[in-house]
């Protein structure tokens, strides 16, 4: 059964236990869904600050939405469009402080002023993306970025 935890201590803390609990829930279990649906959770209970965190998978050339927390969202998204779309094609994380400047952003929830998109690529194939969405510019930075990444590399051992 899972508990909440306070998340006490330094940024760095507070990711190692975000991370500890991933490794807790994603263990034993080998079904995707079940694994990126518990991991977006997860992520919607400890990040403050934020209005949407999801994952897109790759169907047939494509990403398509995924489990994720939030409102309803964009359905199917074209490799190379918008930040999610540019972190696939390029094979690394999009961390955008405003949105509203990104060339071809595209917009799912009005609300969304940052974001950041981090792809899951295991044995070099692009599985989808991990796509978190804020209301406040300049919201993820670097120490986010790299726990992030560090997340989705425990993550995608699992799927």
């Amino acid at each position: 059964m899972f508990h909440v935890e306070k998340y006490n201590g330094n940024k760095q803390d507070q990711y190692q236990l975000l991370l500890n609990q991933l490794k807790a829930l994603l263990d034993g279990e080998e079904d995707q869904i079940a694994n990126l649906s518990n991991a977006s959770a997860l992520l919607n209970q400890f990040l403050d600050n934020i209005n949407w965190v999801g994952f897109y998978l790759m169907k047939e050339d494509q990403l398509v939405l995924g489990p994720f927390q939030g409102l309803p969202a964009c359905v199917r998204i074209p490799v190379g469009r918008g930040v999610c779309g540019t972190a696939a094609a390029n094979l690394k994380t999009e961390r955008v402080a405003d949105v509203h400047e990104f060339p071809g952003h595209i917009a799912c929830d009005a609300a969304s002023n940052s974001e950041i998109v981090v792809p899951l690529v295991k044995e070099g194939k692009l599985l989808g993306v991990l796509d978190i969405d804020s209301p406040i510019k300049n919201r993820f930075d670097e120490e986010d970025q790299t726990f992030l990444e560090e997340f989705v590399n425990v993550l995608i051992q699992y799927l």
